[in-house]
């Protein structure tokens, strides 16, 4: 025989589910860098290299190396900029945007077609991290 759920077991699991959802968006909208000015202040102030790597999209971890965090990290080092690209591939171009960082919604700063040995490096890069 089939049990009936009472109200009362309903609105627990309700209240669950949805505690369960604010708690993983707030850690999502609050503990993740948005932008290149959050992801600069997120590696240099991580307490050690395995805090920081957990900031490396899964599958990626082994681009972001103890060395470059150390070198980031380090309080004599201070950035000289904080800029935030994009690359658009195409078929035959590849385009490199230059957007703003720190901002809510993205700004166009500039737009450059790469020369073909530097869209080529890109190329490699994005097979290697494929494989």
């Amino acid at each position: 025989m089939k049990k009936k759920l009472t109200l009362k077991e309903i609105l627990s699991f309700c209240i669950i589910a949805i505690v369960a959802i604010a708690a993983s968006s707030y850690f999502i909208l609050f503990f993740k860098p948005k932008n290149s000015l959050e992801l600069y202040q997120s590696i240099s102030f991580a307490k050690d290299f395995e805090e920081a790597q957990k900031l490396s999209l899964t599958g990626y971890e082994r681009n972001f190396k103890k060395e470059d965090f150390d070198y980031i990290s380090k309080p004599e080092t201070v950035a000289k900029s904080v800029n935030q690209f994009t690359l658009f591939e195409f078929e035959d171009r590849t385009y490199l945007i230059l957007t703003s960082p720190g901002k809510s919604k993205l700004k166009v700063l500039a737009v450059e077609e790469l020369p073909e040995e530097i869209r080529s490096y890109f190329l490699e890069f994005s097979d290697s991290i494929d494989e």
